[in-house]
C-alpha cells in the first residue's frame, strides 16, 4: 500500500496553491462554522417519495437515483457537482450485483434550491430521510469530497442501525480550518477568497479549478476537455446560495468527534498529489479517527480520483464491499 509522507508545512503550501490556482475546488455546505456536536436531528419519518425526488420535511425537493437491487451502496458527491460525478462508479457496481443509489444534495443539480439548509446537520438529515423512505438496510456509504463530511456526519447524528460500511474518497475530514486545536488546517482567509471567486465570476472559477483538480497541471497528464466541461456542467447547475454557502460548512464543520462514532468497517482513499484536500491533513489524519479503518493512498493521484483513476477505484470500491 503505497504511502507519500509530507512535512505540515508543505500540505499546507500545496493547499495555499491549489487554492490561487483557481479557488481550488474544496467546498460545500454552511454559512457559519458548525461543531461536530450534532444538534438533535429532527424526524426522518416525515418525507414523501415521488418518482425520482423525495420531498423532505421542510420541503426541499431532492433529485436522486436508484439503479439495480441487491446491496445497497449510496453515494454522496462532492462540490460543487451532482449525482453524475458517481456514474462511473455506479455503473460499474451495478453490473456487478449491487443497488447504487445517489442525490443531488440540496440545493445542487437537479434538486430544489431552497433559502437555508445549507449546513451539514441538514445535509445529514436529507439523506436520513432519503435512506428512510428507500428503507436501506445493511447500505455502504460512500462520500466523496465534501461527501465525506456528509457521510461521517448521518453517522453521528443518525447511528449505524442501517449502515454496514462505509468509505471516504479524496474526503475533507477531519477538519480543513486552522484552529488552535487545529494547526495544520488552511486559514479563513483562504476559504474567504472562494466566496470572493463566486460572487466575482463563479463561471470562469469552475471552468478554472478543473486544472488543479484532476491535477492536468503536472508534466505529462493527460488532459480530457471532455472531464473540465463536465465539471463545469455540474458547477454551473448548482445554485448560488449552495455555491456560496456551502463553502463555509465544508471549509468550517470539525468532523473529528463525528469519525470516532464510526465503529463499522472503513475505507479510506486519496492521492498523494491531491492539491485541493492534501493528504496529510485529511485522509491520513481520517484513517487515524476512525477505529477500523483501511487507508489506500493512490501514487500520484488527483483529487478527481472518480474519475481520472476510476478503474483503480472501481476495483477497490468492489474488493471493500466484499471483503
Amino acid at each position: 500500500m503505497p504511502t507519500t509522507s509530507t512535512p505540515e508545512s508543505a500540505s499546507r503550501r500545496n493547499l495555499l496553491k491549489g487554492a490561487a490556482i483557481a479557488g481550488a475546488g474544496l467546498a460545500a455546505a454552511g454559512a457559519s462554522a458548525n461543531s461536530a456536536a450534532a444538534k438533535t436531528p429532527a424526524s426522518v419519518h416525515a418525507a414523501k417519495l415521488a418518482g425520482d425526488r423525495l420531498v423532505t420535511k421542510d420541503g426541499a425537493s431532492l433529485y436522486f437515483k436508484d439503479w439495480g437491487t441487491g446491496p445497497a451502496v449510496v453515494f454522496s458527491h462532492g462540490y460543487p457537482l451532482s449525482s453524475d460525478a458517481w456514474e462511473d462508479q455506479m455503473f460499474f457496481l451495478l453490473q456487478n450485483g449491487y443497488r447504487v443509489i445517489a442525490h443531488d444534495r440540496r440545493g445542487f443539480g437537479r434538486s430544489s434550491q431552497p433559502s437555508s439548509g445549507y449546513d451539514y446537520d441538514t445535509f445529514a438529515d436529507d439523506l436520513a430521510q432519503l435512506v428512510e423512505a428507500l428503507d436501506l438496510r445493511e447500505a455502504t456509504f460512500v462520500g466523496h469530497s465534501m461527501g465525506g463530511g456528509e457521510v461521517a456526519r448521518y453517522v453521528a447524528r443518525h447511528g449505524q442501525r442501517r449502515v454496514a460500511k462505509v468509505a471516504f474518497v479524496s474526503s475533507v475530514t477531519p477538519f480543513l480550518l486552522k484552529t488552535a486545536t487545529n494547526p495544520n488546517g488552511a486559514p479563513k482567509a483562504l476559504f474567504d477568497t472562494f466566496r470572493a471567486a463566486v460572487q466575482a465570476n463563479r463561471s470562469q472559477w469552475n471552468l478554472d479549478v478543473t486544472t488543479p483538480y484532476y491535477s492536468f497541471n503536472r508534466p505529462r497528464a493527460q488532459v480530457s476537455e471532455g472531464l473540465r466541461e463536465s465539471y463545469w456542467r455540474q458547477g454551473q447547475t448548482t445554485g448560488f446560495l449552495a455555491a456560496y454557502h456551502a463553502l463555509g460548512a465544508f471549509s468550517e464543520t470539525d468532523f473529528r468527534d463525528d469519525l470516532k462514532k464510526i465503529t463499522v468497517p472503513a475505507l479510506v482513499v486519496h492521492g498523494s498529489d491531491d492539491q485541493i484536500v492534501p493528504l496529510e491533513i485529511s485522509a491520513k489524519v481520517t484513517a487515524e479517527l476512525v477505529p477500523h479503518a483501511k487507508l489506500i493512498v493512490y501514487d500520484g493521484g488527483s483529487h478527481g480520483l472518480l474519475h481520472v483513476d476510476k478503474d483503480r477505484l472501481n476495483a477497490d470500491l468492489l474488493a471493500f464491499l466484499r471483503g
